[in-house]
């Protein structure tokens, strides 16, 4: 089985685009999330699917900041991560997993590890990512045995208010810059 991590262009962001609204169904589960009127998991007034997109188009306009990236499976698309730079970041991080998933088919046989094995070995720094406090063990549980492996366990994993004021998770953070990542 080949895994690789390949940034999203102009050309395949549809591949995202067209994964997003599955994610957002997965994360109902853990959120207690449940579609808008118009049956779109989002909030607010989005109608349609091509609406939904457009929200996602920021990925795709700020390279060098924001990198989006597919995981493929054997050449075909299984999830997704979002990683930010920059002004996306909280105070004093290099990296945030904004966004991270893997369809269900592909999951539990090793895949979403080598995939985010793949995207910390890329960028060199100081990380941040987030999973849901509650309903949500399994999360968890993925990225402190992620963590735990590719940095010699030396994370940190709080609990609080993220930078983006959406509510108490679990915080993860790591130094990669002297890390040989696994």
């Amino acid at each position: 089985m080949k895994i690789e991590m390949v940034l999203a262009t102009k050309e395949t962001e549809r591949v995202i685009k067209n994964l997003y609204p599955l994610y957002l169904y997965d994360l109902a589960e853990i959120y207690g999330n449940l579609p808008n009127e118009y049956g779109i998991f989002e909030e607010g007034s989005i109608k349609t699917l091509a609406e939904q997109y457009e929200l996602q188009n920021i990925w795709f306009e700020k390279p060098g900041i924001l990198y989006p990236y597919i995981i493929l499976v054997d050449s075909k698309p299984a999830g997704f991560a979002l990683i930010s730079t920059k002004q996306f970041t909280p105070k004093s991080t290099d990296y945030y997993l904004y966004e991270f998933f893997l369809l269900r088919p592909y999951r539990g046989i090793g895949i979403a590890e080598e995939g985010a094995k793949q995207v910390f070995r890329r960028f060199k720094g100081k990380w941040a990512l987030y999973t849901s406090h509650e309903n949500n063990e399994r999360g968890i549980g993925f990225w402190r045995k992620v963590l735990g492996n590719h940095t010699g366990g030396d994370y940190e994993e709080t609990s609080g208010e993220t930078f983006l004021g959406d509510g108490i998770k679990t915080i993860f953070r790591f130094n990669n810059s002297e890390i040989s990542m696994n």
